[in-house]
């Protein structure tokens, strides 16, 4: 693994951190709010619309192994703080949980860049704590504010194992329009860029 691949932190202790969090005595749940909602990657027992406050789902975190590479990074979206997000929560099964919780940290915690925060997450059936991948503006992997010209290059250029990041956005905006989310932000930016190629 390249230098700027190599972990920030430990994802195991992080792991073993959230696992002790979560305590194993209920379902796990888990909040999405980007890929997750379209392609979860693991097993639940129950899905429901949702809404964090305090958090708001940004286009704003750098991806060099999904959606880009260490030499042409893409990107990917973070959970920031300040306002709020709606999204969709997953009930794991609690004898399942461990296990789902394993895969997700091998998914999302390669490079130990999220910090993993149980949230309330308000849902029409009432409110679950869940765990979601939030992200810090002082990490290295946040973008900061990003012109239009550079997500015009980052969105041509941009590939992972995962695929583009044009791709990734796209599909983001798709799954949140099908369960009844706006995100005007993406859909502004998405906008702006599609002019560029009519």
């Amino acid at each position: 693994m390249s230098e700027v691949l190599k972990p920030l932190r430990d994802p195991q202790a992080l792991l073993e951190q959230a696992l002790a969090e979560w305590g194993g005595g209920e379902d796990l749940w888990v909040f999405a709010y980007g890929s997750l909602i379209w392609r979860p990657d693991f097993d639940y027992a129950e899905r429901r619309p949702a809404r964090v406050n305090g958090w708001h789902r940004a286009l704003k975190m750098w991806s060099r192994i999904n959606r880009g590479t260490p030499e042409r990074p893409g990107l990917v979206f973070a959970l920031l703080s300040g306002g709020c997000c709606r999204g969709m929560v997953f009930r794991i099964p609690r004898e399942a949980s461990e296990e789902a919780l394993r895969q997700l940290w091998r998914r999302e915690m390669i490079t130990a860049v999220y910090d993993a925060r149980w949230l309330n997450a308000h849902t029409p059936q009432g409110p679950v704590r869940a765990l979601a991948f939030t992200l810090s503006r002082a990490s290295p992997n946040h973008t900061g504010e990003l012109s239009l010209d550079e997500y015009r290059a980052i969105f041509a250029q941009a590939r992972g194992r995962y695929g583009t990041t044009h791709e990734y956005a796209h599909l983001t905006l798709e799954e949140l329009r099908r369960h009844d989310i706006r995100d005007r932000n993406l859909e502004r930016l998405l906008r702006k860029l599609q002019h560029d190629t009519e």
